[in-house]
């Protein structure tokens, strides 16, 4: 996905009100979900045609004994 593909999908979602209060999560392959610590803007050394900048959206694991709420539903 490019970033300006993101842009597009959040461009959509923040229209509601609800949508911006919502908390950002990355889900793995293996279905554990991670809160969203921060996004950081990468150079590569890729040289010629491929990727050069590289937008890394960085997770961190929930602690404590909060749990994540069952999902009852996608809007």
């Amino acid at each position: 996905m490019k970033a300006k593909e993101l842009r597009q999908f959040l461009d959509k979602f923040l229209t509601s009100p609800v949508a911006q209060q919502a908390r950002v999560q990355i889900e793995m392959p293996n279905g554990e979900k991670l809160d969203v610590r921060e996004i950081q803007l990468l150079e590569s050394r890729m040289i010629g045609d491929r990727d050069t900048h590289i937008l890394n959206i960085k997770g961190i694991k929930l602690g404590g004994t909060w749990k994540m709420p069952k999902i009852i539903g996608k809007l």
